[in-house]
């Protein structure tokens, strides 16, 4: 490949990377790969924001075999992974998408590992395969850095949802699991779905409310890709919202 030619398709790399719709994604990666020869990295590159734009227009059948593209360059195949789960769910093929985050744990860098760990725990909790949720979680905390709170109150809720008791010197209790991703950073974005499930296992209504209403506004506005990966939890959160109503409804 020439050294215009490469030039180019990084420029078309950062104009698919810059792009505000589906369509513009496409264009620029679609042109990108036309000019970046064999070069793997690139390539990779190109063809992740192919799959965006495939996700985004929610071609998932397209979007799973250009992440299946991505991975067999091997080029951060642990992304790869985590790209072809998400179309799996978004085809409605669980068990597809916990092999490939099963997959991205074990091939990835260690500094990546609890997020996938993390991923395939929420996976495994919506699948209600408690028990291996659970294990998923415990390692992405033993991995974990800044996002360990998160990571101990998803575990506390697997425990609770296996119908087991917290140990005061185990695992945290709902208040302080609570309490620590209330204080950290990481109980932002997702984390506010975390705390809308913890403060309506403990009974508070109003925080439950409060917290599913905003994770809610904030996801589901965002991209489609965004919206797909997330699914399961915006039907859970609209699920218990709906509850409450029902259950403020009964006390008037």
């Amino acid at each position: 490949m020439s050294s215009s030619a490469e030039s180019q398709a990084g420029d078309l790399l950062r104009k698919a990377a810059a792009a505000q719709s589906s369509v513009a994604r496409a264009k620029y990666a679609t042109r990108g790969l036309a000019k970046a020869g064999s070069d793997p990295t690139l390539r990779a590159m190109l063809l992740r924001q192919l799959y965006l734009s495939q996700m985004e227009s929610e071609h998932f059948d397209a979007a799973l075999g250009t992440a299946q593209a991505v991975l067999e360059l091997a080029v951060l195949p642990d992304v790869a992974c985590q790209d072809l789960a998400r179309a799996h769910l978004a085809l409605g093929q669980p068990r597809e998408a916990i092999d490939e985050l099963r997959r991205a744990s074990r091939v990835g860098p260690a500094s990546r590992r609890a997020f996938h760990l993390w991923t395939l725990g929420t996976t495994l909790y919506f699948q209600e395969d408690y028990a291996a949720a659970a294990t998923a979680f415990e390692r992405a905390f033993r991995w974990g850095t800044t996002a360990r709170p998160l990571y101990r109150a998803q575990l506390v809720l697997a425990r609770l949802a296996l119908g087991r008791k917290l140990s005061s010197r185990g695992v945290s209790t709902l208040a302080e699991a609570r309490r620590d991703l209330e204080a950290a950073a990481c109980g932002q974005g997702y984390g506010r779905f975390v705390l809308a499930e913890l403060a309506h296992r403990q009974g508070d209504r109003s925080a439950a409310r409060s917290y599913f209403e905003e994770f809610i506004a904030r996801s589901d506005t965002g991209r489609v890709a965004l919206r797909v990966s997330l699914s399961a939890e915006l039907a859970r959160a609209r699920q218990l919202l709906a509850t409450l109503d029902v259950e403020e409804s009964a006390k008037v």
